[in-house]
């Protein structure tokens, strides 16, 4: 049956309309329910004494002062924690040749980064604890640091894992079609050197857990701010010898993601594992100094890279060489080697060329381990394409939009591969480069940007096109192994009142996930979406799922509650045929009514329908279904991902005499196939676009030679502020995916992948009338000095 979406004169039509959030009220009446709220009886408090040392033997630990402090319970050694605990090691068996070694809750020997826990203090409260914690010696002896990326696989350099016998955790080499010979003939070679630099996400709420070990029952129950209860059901069960069907995972409200919390993290299996120990509730919160040494960071990545062009512009051959380091372990169970995988997937994107070579490197450091953060690898490979390509565009003399017109996939040209053996249903990047071009005058900003360059002001246009992976398939991680679901589901209930319940395995994330559902299921029903309770993050009563990572909540989340809905629809309208004696192809449902199908005439509440089935059935036909609650599930798979696309731009200026950037504009239009609720699409975006833009010119992890982390607060790392932002104008382009009912992809990273490149480009652009160039994010006032030459290295 074909839908037809988006049709404002279609009865029960919410998809495509802005609806407000249903949890909305509740939250901005301060009424949110997050894991530090939570208290149980005989609850108790953990703290962590993390190493200050990068590396370090464990010699030795003293708890007994520790012990006196009032409050204090026990102190748990990781050689404690591992005998009700078995290490984990983060491998995927599809990306060859990856190793890591196993890694323990709480430290066993040796401590592999400042911030690792080596020992753990339980009291009665979160300040006993901390001073207890203050009290442990624990006696280390240092050893060699290894913090370079460039130089760790060098033969003087110390092997930080011996059994691994090297540092190397992960290498990959793509080629497509004939490199050398392509640069050899190209008309020009553009060559250039990029770094991103390693940063966090810093959510509104730290990491957070609660756990309570009930021995009489055999159950553990896990409140936790996590982006993936089902895979935390998983993971918890297996590494504490729990029977899955004895963990329960509930994630309630949480004050942001972005990525950090879709791991497993030491601290937080620990406190699991405390709390089996010790049969009572134990609850971590970090606090926001933790959070800097133990969150995972990301970005930390060196890149050389060229691109060969065609006197006409044309884009015959792209050569990456990227190198990332991960910290001291692969993080479980998705991997740190996923980024640079990333890197080698997207790079190119847009355009079709034939001749490819990307590798990437990934090594080990004494530092906090890295993985997976909003747009995973995204903004590294669009800056280093839309840099390349920019570049290429000013040694022809050519406007950067032109030739990327020139390059980028016909939109009618899908469905195509690109070079690096990416599969691509349909995208539209001509569709949207127009509509950018519409959206923000691009001649008429040329014109003023030539006429403010005689004045002496510097002002750049930059453009970034790119793709986005969401609706990961079981190619993501299924095929190598990981216990992370692909699949998401959903069930609908009518309640005897006539309202639905849904029940999802998508969580809520501050993102809007309630309001999308709820919207999705209150079409497929029938009923407006004030009637749709919409239940998320309890691994004891939602349908197994994946979570929300990847933008995959709409694309699929939201297809498997569309298709429950619509069961649930067929369900009530086969009672209400019997009830109504007729056919059930003239019935319809509509705004909670049983309604006749051609004329829209009302003829039975739901109300009504649910009393009968609830409490009279004896009154329905023997045999006569009646089963008011449906459950679909759904994963994609004719591609591996559903790919996202759009552009960007960015107008700022540059004060060539302080090295500051003022964001003036900024503009992105993007395609996320059908789009459910365009405000909260919009919201996704801006968000994304702001912490893009906190990478390009604001955050950035320091650490000295002996792997101490030199500005791990508030105070010392600069994230992007309302009043640094500019105006954002957000626009779309829809091309529904054939995968699905619904035709959703994903939003969530669109804005964090393309806005540095925007930026890197228009600050480039300011420039280069200057000679100068600057491809080392963050572009900080130092780094724009030393690019026109004022500040010496």
């Amino acid at each position: 049956m074909t839908i037809e979406f988006g049709n404002p004169d279609r009865p029960n039509s919410y998809i495509g309309k802005t609806v407000p959030r249903p949890n909305a009220g509740r939250l901005v009446q301060g009424r949110g329910r997050y894991v530090d709220d939570i208290v149980l009886p005989r609850m108790v408090h953990v703290a962590f004494v993390r190493s200050p040392f990068a590396h370090a033997r464990i010699a030795g630990i003293d708890a007994n002062e520790a012990k006196s402090v009032k409050g204090v319970l026990r102190v748990f050694t990781g050689q404690d924690i591992a005998e009700v605990c078995t290490p984990w090691v983060a491998v995927l068996a599809h990306l060859k040749g990856l190793k890591s070694p196993p890694e323990y809750p709480i430290a066993v020997d040796r401590a592999c980064w400042v911030g690792e826990p080596v020992a753990a203090v339980v009291a009665t409260s979160r300040a006993a604890a901390e001073d207890g914690a203050a009290l442990i010696d624990v006696d280390y002896d240092p050893l060699p640091v290894v913090t370079d990326m460039m130089s760790a696989l060098d033969a003087e350099t110390p092997v930080l894992h011996e059994d691994m016998g090297d540092n190397l955790a992960f290498r990959r080499l793509h080629e497509a079609g004939d490199i050398e010979a392509a640069f050899k003939s190209a008309h020009k070679v553009v060559s250039t050197r990029f770094r991103t630099a390693r940063h966090t996400g810093v959510t509104l709420e730290p990491r957070s857990i609660l756990v309570d070990w009930n021995p009489a029952e055999g159950q553990l129950t896990a409140y936790h701010a996590t982006q993936a209860p089902h895979m935390m059901q998983t993971v918890l069960a297996e590494h504490l010898s729990v029977p899955e069907s004895r963990v329960r995972v509930i994630c309630g409200d949480v004050g942001g993601s972005y990525g950090i919390k879709v791991h497993v993290y030491p601290d937080e299996v620990a406190t699991a594992a405390i709390a089996k120990i010790m049969s009572r509730p134990v609850k971590f919160v970090a606090d926001r100094l933790e959070s800097f040494t133990t969150d995972i960071h990301a970005r930390d990545h060196e890149i050389e890279a060229r691109i060969a062009v065609e006197e006409d512009g044309s884009i015959t051959a792209m050569d990456i060489d990227d190198w990332t380091a991960i910290g001291a372990y692969s993080v479980y169970p998705r991997t740190s080697a996923i980024e640079g995988n990333q890197v080698v997937n997207l790079c190119g994107g847009p355009y079709d060329f034939k001749n490819y070579r990307a590798q990437t490197t990934v090594v080990f450091q004494n530092k906090t381990p890295t993985c997976q953060y909003r747009a995973v690898g995204h903004p590294i490979a669009v800056a280093i394409t839309e840099g390349l390509v920019d570049q290429a565009a000013a040694e022809l003399g050519m406007d950067p939009v032109e030739i990327r017109r020139r390059n980028m996939f016909r939109d009618d040209a899908y469905p195509v591969t690109s070079p690096a053996n990416m599969r691509f249903e349909g995208l539209s990047h001509h569709a949207s480069m127009n509509k950018l071009m519409e959206l923000m005058d691009y001649d008429g900003l040329r014109a003023e940007q030539a006429e403010l360059r005689k004045a002496g002001i510097h002002r750049g246009i930059g453009i970034a096109s790119f793709i986005e992976l969401t609706n990961p398939s079981p190619f993501m991680y299924g095929i190598g192994g990981a216990r992370i679901s692909a699949q998401d589901g959903c069930t609908v209930r009518m309640d005897p009142d006539g309202s639905v319940v849904a029940l999802s395995g998508v969580t809520e994330q501050g993102q809007g996930t309630e309001a999308m559902l709820s919207q999705i299921v209150a079409e497929g029903v029938g009923v407006s979406p004030d009637k749709v309770r919409v239940i998320t993050g309890d691994t004891q009563v939602t349908p197994y799922g994946g979570g929300t990572w990847a933008s995959r909540g709409a694309g699929i989340g939201g297809e498997a509650a569309l298709q429950s809905a619509r069961a649930l629809r067929e369900s009530i309208l086969t009672v209400a045929a019997a009830m109504l004696q007729t056919e059930q192809s003239r019935l319809d449902i509509r705004d909670g009514q049983v309604v006749d199908a051609a004329t829209g005439e009302s003829r039975m509440p739901l109300e009504e329908l649910g009393r009968i089935v609830y409490f009279r059935g004896d009154t329905l036909p023997k045999g006569l279904p009646r089963e008011l609650v449906q459950t679909r599930h759904f994963i994609t798979s004719d591609y591996p991902f559903a790919f996202t696309n759009g552009v960007q731009a960015s107008y700022l200026e540059v004060d060539i005499e302080t090295g500051v950037v003022k964001l003036l504009k900024h503009w992105c239009v993007e395609d996320c196939g059908r789009i459910i609720n365009p405000q909260l699409v919009d919201e996704q975006i801006r968000g994304g676009i702001v912490q893009g833009l906190g990478g390009a010119l604001f955050e950035e992890i320091h650490y000295d030679a002996d792997g101490q982390l030199l500005n791990g607060s508030m105070a010392d790392y600069l994230v992007p502020m309302a009043a640094e932002m500019p105006d954002m104008v957000v626009g779309h382009v829809e091309t529904p995916t054939k995968e699905s009912l619904l035709g959703a992809k994903g939003a969530g990273e669109a804005g964090t992948a393309g806005a540095p490149a925007a930026v890197m480009n228009a600050i480039n652009d300011a420039l280069r009338p200057r000679g100068a160039q600057v491809t080392e994010m963050p572009f900080t006032p130092e780094r724009i000095l030393r690019a026109l030459g004022v500040l010496e290295d």
